[in-house]
């Protein structure tokens, strides 16, 4: 039997108790509706162990005092004199809890006399019975978790997560009961006492439970939280998993930038390996244990080496396992989860450790419409690190250094500080933004500036030193999975988003989608699926290397070879590093919106554009007008690019296969003749993307961009390779009227126009030709946003879908819907 088993411990002798309250309870005779009793987090542990042990999920054992023993432990009177409850309720009538000075010492206070108190001899006894029953079958010394669970905790509209004390590697009861002491202690921590106040609770109504917990050997493996649901977005279709070396507490409490995973539940169901999105992290530090048992001093901080840091803490297949259990335990509970777990060093298992309701996305209200920020300008950029939130805060920098110092915050400051824990929460509720040296997206700085509605940037490294004190800053949290932080007060745009239900339109509304990391937010404006996904954003933002540097490292000089070792850390090689950001940005996209159809531009970038990337310069032609130039079938098909195209169809590939989203279509630019077209279609085929063929229905669909006249001079032809059209009105318009879009001559700017006679002569025979052969034709381009009667005349030609910026759908609807 393993030393993690909760099989082992049973309850002593019910019937000599049924007369008396409970005390203590075994985890594995504890339920969801023992909740009052234990509180949420060890109802949970019991829920789980006895329920989901059958479909896999591993579970550590262990037993929880209960909220009667807590409630005596307050009343009885050790010397005849008051009771510590009479005691504390004195203590805080009246304290003004906005005041840090005066909560501390009341706090500080109430603590040491419940440390100085001692046990009734029937729940100490009790504790010790438990603890002998616990470790009776072990051959080796064992250590254990001692952690709180309120009575009030975890439920889904109030989240008391780590308000209270944990005490980590305890071995021996007199230091298990030491800790719980502290536990007990810990329901008066500063942040708890306000927490209740503002949530409405009296402090006499929350009592405390005391969780004795096996220990998983992460010390020696990894650790980290796992969300059911994107925790920025929303987005319910994703586990979102955080993971860092040794003990989870430093992902908890923020001292660490953890790897991110996410994983698409729909795949998953499938049997698929839907790892969609990798963020390798720092992890500069792990927590361990140390021979020292006592309470409190049974754990230590240490670096991590270099060669650990540049590699994922988890395996895809140990990121797939955790979502499974992910997955089984919300559908158990039936909603949002948020979850702790831990890999053993020993046994390479997994095991969950705590799990609880969602808190924050889960719980707010479906509404008709949702603010969207955005800055109106840009500036110089101080410092980033992973956004939290999707606002924008702006203020005057207060760097807190130590929290003797919280008090200097001001309503509206930005709140700067290495990392802040739950005791900060009085006065992060005053910030307008919070900005942190180290954390990831799952660390309790993060999980209350969410629940408060305060922009927050964790782990941006050097924050402290980067922000200076005093000075204006406007913190954006607004451009994706980067949060940035500006120097200056910037103008900010907020715009009300409506999502209610719109009348119906003739046409289809697709998006254009360039950034993944803002798909699971953009998923949930109207639309029919996603008509333009470029690649360009990706390989600019994701990879920022030129694809032949990749290709020919090692053999290439020694700057070129850092900097490619820089960005391809945590992967197999430079090569599997592009091929696995393009799949994963493209895989983003694709997850946020399936089932529906998801069209993937492949790379469409200019001579002049590869040059910006790492290395560009070393392999790009100089070119006077590159718009004309070695650009996109051409490109694929020159011998010198074909290993480049090879990785992205790889990337195309492994999407649609290994991860299943089958609802990838792909579209080629800027096919100037018919030898092109057939060229490129055999291409893709040799890399295993052929036409017709794969999952899907019908197979894979490629599209061609229709931009170069010869497209709609030559229209059914072109359509003998291709499954339909998706017009680029930019491309088309300035290739038929001979204006260069990129020359910035003003004196040509008025000329420029969609909706000349002779693009729309273009445009009609591009639609007519889709349309008798029954293939689809759609347009990609802001004409139609731009120019309503633009758009009623496409719909009058028979296009079947227009796709426009997110931010241009709603009031282009409208428009049409009142034509």
């Amino acid at each position: 039997m393993s030393n993690l088993s909760a099989a082992a411990l049973k309850e002593p002798d019910q019937d000599a108790r049924a007369a008396s309250r409970t005390y203590v309870a075994a985890f594995d005779n504890l339920r969801m509706t023992d909740v009052e009793s234990v509180g949420g987090k060890n109802a949970s542990l019991g829920e789980m162990i006895s329920q989901l042990a059958s479909a896999g999920v591993r579970v550590p054992g262990g037993f929880a005092t209960t909220a009667d023993a807590f409630r005596d432990f307050l009343e009885h009177s050790v010397d005849g004199g008051a009771s510590l409850a009479q005691r504390i309720a004195t203590r805080l009538e009246g304290l003004d809890i906005d005041d840090v000075r005066a909560l501390a010492a009341a706090g500080a206070e109430i603590r040491q006399w419940i440390v100085d108190t001692p046990f009734q001899p029937r729940l100490e006894q009790e504790i010790r019975d438990y603890y002998e029953r616990l470790v009776a079958d072990s051959e080796t010394e064992m250590s254990f978790a001692v952690r709180s669970s309120a009575t009030a905790e975890d439920l889904p509209d109030a989240s008391f997560a780590g308000q209270q004390e944990t005490f980590l590697n305890v071995v021996g009861i007199d230091n298990v009961l030491e800790a719980m002491k502290h536990v007990f202690a810990s329901l008066y921590n500063d942040r708890a006492i306000s927490y209740r106040v503002h949530k409405g609770f009296t402090h006499a109504e929350v009592a405390l439970s005391a969780g004795v917990q096996r220990m998983v050997r992460s010390d020696t493996g990894a650790a980290g939280v796992m969300f059911t649901i994107d925790t920025e977005s929303g987005f319910k279709d994703v586990v979102f998993v955080t993971s860092s070396y040794g003990l989870g507490e430093t992902v908890v409490q923020g001292a660490v930038n953890p790897d991110e995973f996410y994983v698409h539940k729909p795949m998953l169901a499938q049997g698929k390996l839907p790892v969609i999105r990798r963020n390798i992290g720092s992890k500069l530090i792990k927590m361990e244990f140390t021979s020292e048992a006592k309470a409190g001093r049974s754990v230590r901080t240490v670096d991590v080496p270099i060669e650990m840091r540049n590699r994922y803490s988890l395996t895809d297949a140990e990121v797939v396992e955790l979502a499974k259990y992910a997955v089984i335990i919300e559908n158990h509970y039936g909603r949002p989860m948020d979850i702790e777990w831990g890999k053993d060093g020993r046994d390479g298992k997994l095991y969950i450790l705590q799990a609880r309701p969602e808190t924050v996305k889960s719980q707010q209200k479906a509404t008709d419409s949702q603010q969207r920020f955005s800055l109106k300008g840009s500036g110089t950029v101080l410092t980033a690190g992973r956004a939290i939130g999707q606002k924008i805060g702006a203020g005057p920098v207060r760097v807190i250094t130590d929290p003797s110092e919280m008090e200097r915050v001001q309503p509206g400051d930005v709140l700067v500080a290495d990392m802040t824990d739950p005791n900060w929460e009085p006065v992060m509720k005053r910030a307008s933004a919070i900005v942190t040296n180290r954390g990831g997206r799952t660390c309790h700085a993060a999980i209350i500036a969410r629940e408060l509605g305060v922009p927050a940037v964790v782990g941006c490294g050097d924050a402290t030193d980067a922000l200076k004190d005093g000075t204006f800053v406007t913190v954006s949290c607004a451009e994706g999975d980067e949060g940035k932080i500006y120097d200056g007060l910037l103008e900010t745009e907020i715009t009300e988003v409506s999502r209610g239900e719109l009348p119906p339109i003739p046409t289809k509304i697709m998006l254009n989608v360039g950034n993944p990391q803002l798909a699971f937010d953009f998923q949930s404006v109207p639309n029919g699926g996603v008509g333009l996904a470029r690649l360009e954003f990706i390989i600019n933002n994701n990879i920022g290397v030129h694809p032949k540097a990749i290709l020919e490292y090692p053999n290439i000089d020694n700057d070129l070879k850092k900097a490619v070792e820089s960005v391809a850390r945590g992967h197999a090689s430079p090569r599997a590093f592009y091929v696995d950001k393009l799949a994963e940005g493209v895989a983003t996209i694709a997850a946020a919106f399936w089932p529906k159809p998801v069209i993937v531009r492949l790379s469409d970038f200019k001579s002049n554009e590869y040059k910006k990337l790492i290395g560009g310069s070393r392999y790009e032609p100089d070119e006077e007008n590159p718009m004309l130039g070695f650009r996109g079938a051409a490109r694929y098909l020159a011998e010198d690019f074909a290993e480049a195209f090879e990785m992205e169809c790889m990337a195309m590939k492994r999407v649609r296969e290994d991860m299943g989203l089958t609802n990838v279509e792909l579209m080629i630019p800027f096919v100037r003749t018919l030898g092109q077209a057939e060229k490129v279609i055999e291409l893709l085929g040799q890399y295993g993307l052929k036409r017709g063929e794969g999952g899907g229905e019908g197979g894979l669909r490629v599209i061609m961009m229709c931009e170069v006249p010869s497209n709609a001079i030559l229209a059914e032809q072109f359509l003998e390779y291709f499954d339909g059209f998706s017009i680029g009105s930019n491309d088309l318009t300035q290739l038929t009227l001979g204006l260069d879009r990129d020359s910035g001559m003003e004196l040509l700017a008025k000329d420029f126009d969609e909706r000349d006679p002779a693009v729309k002569a273009m445009l009609s025979l591009a639609i007519k030709a889709c349309r008798a052969k029954g293939k689809y034709i759609g347009i990609c381009g802001q004409g139609p946003s731009d120019h309503p009667d633009f758009a009623e005349w496409l719909v009058e030609q028979g296009i079947e879908s227009m796709s426009l910026n997110p931010d241009s759908v709603i009031e282009t609807w409208q428009k049409l819907a009142a034509k």
